[in-house]
């Protein structure tokens, strides 16, 4: 067992004080969007006793990582543990599946574009599929809604239906995902004239603010994203999505080519071990409206708030991922009982109280500290507190 020191990353949309709190460090005025705990190489986690890098250290110990995902992987960590704190919408995105990220960054090597090239779509050839776990109530959009009712809120707010036709016609007259499809990348280029539709949209959406279930919170999320995103175009293309209001405890899986945004609230993050991010909108970075096309899943579908289900001591948030597996661990004082995911290399990260690892070694880890457990060791865990484990799924 090898104590980790985790990487901070600083991006606008983070909170001032959600990760600092976590970890017991000081503010420093600066946004901590995301607390990374892993071997990604744009911000490896370090041994904390060695100061040597996870991944370097992974490539000279690779006993490790256990049998079934060095098969499945190779020698890397399959997955990466995040903590997410937004105090501002992200990027609407969506993440290509493993066939479509080799092929793309096959093709984007052939071309010789750089890794750092912001027109870049696909730097690594792996998937990305996404796990949210509330840690405060958390607020995301996530794949599209049904039309009709897309369309029912939309009428609910008063839009005149020739303001809004020309844009939400396709979903009317034909509804299904070539619909979506349609409605979705011409709202992300929607051009000067039609800028009156998204100005009428909000007016509407002005007078339903106080308005209660689905009506005032589709109103208050259309201002809500104009005030951090003011005149995007792009805020149509978000109000086609689900709106998904997640309890503490409570996840969203976001699986390849699911369009989606987190909007606010902190959470744990676990995902593949990748780095390939297609935008769709809210943004000022790259937009490849026809990688979109190739990639995004447009079928309608209502979102599975997912719960933890019992696993021995511990419970487990069900998925059906290759890459990653994510338990939370909940500790009563002396009561020992065996790390789950064994024969797995394992990370962990306390949120609050403490968790005692017993094996080989004695560790006790605090709120904001955590470990790597390797896949030969079998550690029996006690305490007082409540963390998280993620492994991979193999």
């Amino acid at each position: 067992m090898h104590s980790l020191t985790g990487v901070v990353k600083h991006y606008d949309w983070g909170s001032l004080d959600a990760i600092p709190t976590l970890l017991r460090q000081s503010e420093d005025g600066t946004p901590w969007a995301e607390y990374w705990l892993g071997a990604h190489s744009a911000g490896p986690a370090l041994l904390s006793q060695e100061d040597t890098r996870l991944d370097t250290w992974l490539q000279s110990h690779p006993d490790a990582l256990g049998e079934s995902e060095r098969q499945a992987f190779g020698v890397r960590l399959p997955y990466l543990l995040k903590v997410l704190a937004a105090n501002e919408p992200l990027s609407l995105q969506a993440h290509p599946s493993r066939a479509e990220a080799q092929a793309g960054f096959a093709a984007e090597e052939a071309k010789g574009m750089p890794i750092d090239d912001p027109d870049r779509n696909f730097k690594d050839d792996w998937p990305k599929p996404e796990l949210i776990v509330a840690l405060t109530p958390f607020e995301a959009l996530s794949g599209f809604r049904k039309p009709a009712q897309t369309l029912e809120l939309f009428d609910a707010l008063g839009v005149e239906d020739d303001i809004i036709r020309p844009t939400l016609g396709p979903l009317r007259f034909r509804g299904g995902a070539a619909a979506l499809a349609e409605v979705f990348l011409d709202c992300l280029t929607l051009d000067g004239s039609r800028y009156d539709i998204l100005n009428q949209v909000l007016a509407a959406a002005v007078n339903h603010t106080s308005d209660d279930g689905d009506v005032g919170r589709f109103a208050r999320l259309a201002i809500m994203l104009d005030e951090f995103h003011p005149g995007d175009p792009s805020l149509l293309a978000a109000l086609l999505l689900n709106h998904i209001e997640l309890a503490p405890g409570e996840a969203l899986h976001n699986r390849a080519g699911v369009i989606h945004s987190y909007l606010r609230g902190t959470g744990i993050e676990i995902m593949a071990n990748s780095d390939n991010v297609l935008r769709a909108g809210l943004t000022n970075k790259h937009v490849d409206h026809a990688a979109l096309a190739r990639i995004v899943d447009f079928s309608p579908e209502t979102p599975v708030v997912l719960s933890p289900e019992p696993d021995g001591a511990a419970w487990r948030y069900p998925t059906d991922e290759e890459e990653f597996e994510l338990w939370r661990l909940q500790t009563l004082a002396d009561n020992k009982a065996p790390l789950p995911g064994g024969g797995r290399a394992r990370l962990v990260l306390v949120i609050d109280g403490h968790l005692i690892l017993r094996g080989d070694q004695t560790m006790d880890l605090m709120q904001g500290e955590s470990a790597f457990i390797g896949a030969d060791e079998s550690p029996l865990m006690s305490g007082e507190g409540t963390a998280f484990m993620a492994a991979p799924g193999v």
